[in-house]
């Protein structure tokens, strides 16, 4: 039986991870990256996008995946769902009661092995809400 390695937290990990959980925005690998340099000036794009890989695949950090738009992370691992802006993609979370979702096998989905599930909410948010009605009066 092959048994998974510990988690090396080098500092730059150390230094992305805490950048994360210091922000509710959710913010994307540039983002991060923008956030990370200010304490590590000399770290490259390149190597952000593969810590939050590699956080990501540990568990250490979520990886918030929408369709056609751009990957997102979040430093708080609780078990809760996202909203996403439809107009500016702004991400956000809810806290709601667990979906009851029916167990699905293989003949109801077109032969694909089921690994998982996910809830997501979309909608307007506050500022996009202001700015439409401010664009209206």
């Amino acid at each position: 039986m092959i048994q998974k390695r510990p988690l090396r937290m080098t500092r730059q990990r150390r230094i992305i991870l805490d950048e994360l959980k210091k922000v509710k925005s959710h913010p994307t690998a540039d983002q991060v990256y923008e956030m990370v340099r200010r304490r590590l000036p000399k770290i490259s794009l390149a190597t952000v996008y593969r810590n939050l890989d590699i956080l990501s695949g540990a568990g250490v950090i979520l990886k918030i995946e929408s369709g056609g738009t751009q990957r997102r992370y979040d430093g708080d691992t609780s078990d809760h769902s996202h909203i996403r802006c439809v107009r500016c993609n702004r991400v956000g979370d809810v806290f709601v009661s667990p979906v009851h979702v029916p167990a699905v096998d293989e003949s109801q989905a077109c032969g694909f092995t089921v690994l998982g599930h996910r809830v997501e909410f979309y909608g307007v948010c506050p500022e996009c809400a202001r700015e439409k009605k401010s664009s209206r009066a």
